[in-house]
């Protein structure tokens, strides 16, 4: 069992406020992608964060906001260590994070099944703008590599759909 210190969590928070550089709606806790801030000594942290997808472009911005963030709030020595292993998955998105992503317009990834037991099929995705579940998909891959390009076939405007990894 892993424990932490009341500081840890305070730099846990801070840490987790960043915006997400690719999705400014999210912060970095809503996405899921931080996963710990252990204090190593006097004015010295080490932060473990896991991107989306290995070889994610937005890691160095998200270091880069973190060291500035800690840097600020008095911590000279922030080291952000990339950790691969247990994978990110949408799953590890927040429900304020999903709740955020359709207020922003874009479709938020389905949640899978419980681990373990059955997969859940669902085909539709659900417009953000309308709610309709009559959409059609129009690219792989949208302004990033998480996200596909949809098309409501009701309000015909185009959306975001966050993919599920």
């Amino acid at each position: 069992m892993v424990t932490t210190t009341p500081l840890e969590q305070e730099l846990l928070q801070l840490a987790g406020s960043v915006p997400d550089p690719e999705l400014p709606v999210l912060t970095l806790q809503e996405l899921g992608v931080l996963r710990s801030v252990e204090v190593l000594g006097p004015g010295r942290v080490q932060v473990e964060l896991t991107p989306t997808y290995t070889g994610c472009p937005a890691v160095e911005t998200m270091t880069a906001d973190i060291e500035r963030v800690l840097n600020d709030h008095g911590i000279p020595d922030v080291s952000v260590r990339t950790v691969l292993a247990p994978a990110w998955s949408t799953d590890d998105i927040s429900a304020e994070g999903r709740r955020k992503l359709e207020e922003f317009g874009i479709a938020p990834p389905r949640p899978s099944g419980p681990s373990g037991g059955p997969v859940a099929l669902s085909l539709a995705i659900r417009c953000p703008h309308c709610g309709s579940t009559d959409t059609e998909l129009l690219s792989r891959f949208s302004s990033t590599a998480c996200k596909a390009l949809r098309r409501c076939a009701s309000c015909r405007e185009p959306f975001d759909h966050f993919k599920e990894l």
